[in-house]
């Protein structure tokens, strides 16, 4: 399996990429702001690719329920910290976000991949991303992002999720972009129960089948907090069993915030994978 970031074009078939998380904004759920101030974001991007981060996604607005922040605010947030990271380091970058606006900014700037949780949403989006030659993650969500949803029902699960990832995936290849340059995620805690999530997560192999890079973002979230009773302190193992999991079951992005334990964690499967 390939996988094209940018100009770089990667053979992910035994070996996943680890995605470092960045979050410019003050409201995170995992560092609570801690990172918003350009030079703290910077410094934290410093440790990911010290730590061996493949490449690192930078995101200007949380996912769940918040403030509400607007385009020129997120603007605000995320080109500065594009434009210094793009000059600070020899990585792809990815910007989280589901603007087509912003996405085409920070692609302007230097990003090559539009981290999109909405399920491209944004009628501009792919247009957008084919433009500049960028990679897509088509992420499945149930409504939209920052809007609550605390009881969604699915028939099946797993099938409505590999269902929306096949017709987004179709849609991206439709407007233009390369196989190559297109991923798919479960989104898992986006419009899910934990159980929903833990179910996805075990199916990742059905996910793979589809033939797209599949991102794993599990990574701290609440499904592994309400599984094992741990507060957001307390998931740094529970996240790398769940990355371990995901790779072994086809999962050949990971986006982390402890990238060096997950860095092992892929390394040590890949390894594994390509014993003979």
């Amino acid at each position: 399996m390939r996988l094209s970031l940018g100009p770089r074009r990667y053979d992910v078939t035994t070996r996943p990429l680890v995605m470092g998380i960045l979050n410019r904004t003050p409201d995170s759920f995992y560092d609570q702001g801690d990172h918003f101030p350009l030079d703290r974001c910077l410094a934290r991007a410093d440790q990911l690719v010290a730590e061996g981060a493949d490449l690192l996604d930078l995101g200007g607005v949380k996912a769940g329920p918040g403030p509400d922040v607007s385009a020129e605010e997120e603007l605000d947030r995320v080109l500065p910290a594009v434009e210094a990271l793009t000059a600070r380091f020899d990585l792809p970058l990815s910007v989280d976000t589901w603007r087509a606006s912003v996405a085409g900014a920070a692609f302007d700037a230097g990003a090559v991949v539009g981290n999109d949780i909405s399920g491209f949403a944004d009628p501009d989006y792919l247009r957008v991303a084919a433009a500049a030659g960028a990679s897509v993650v088509a992420t499945h969500i149930r409504l939209r992002p920052r809007q609550p949803d605390p009881e969604p029902v699915y028939d099946d699960v797993v099938g409505a999720v590999r269902d929306f990832l096949v017709d987004r995936a179709r849609r991206a290849e439709a407007e233009g972009i390369d196989a190559e340059r297109i991923l798919v995620d479960a989104g898992l805690d986006l419009g899910k129960t934990a159980d929903q999530s833990l179910a996805l997560l075990r199916a990742s192999d059905r996910l793979a089948a589809l033939g797209y890079p599949l991102l794993l973002s599990a990574s701290n979230k609440p499904f592994l907090g309400l599984l094992l009773g741990l507060d957001i302190a307390e998931r740094r193992e529970a996240s790398l069993a769940a990355a371990a999991l995901g790779v072994t079951r086809g999962c050949r992005v990971v986006r982390a915030h402890d990238v060096r334990g997950t860095r092992r964690v892929c390394d040590v499967l890949a390894a594994i994978l390509e014993a003979p």
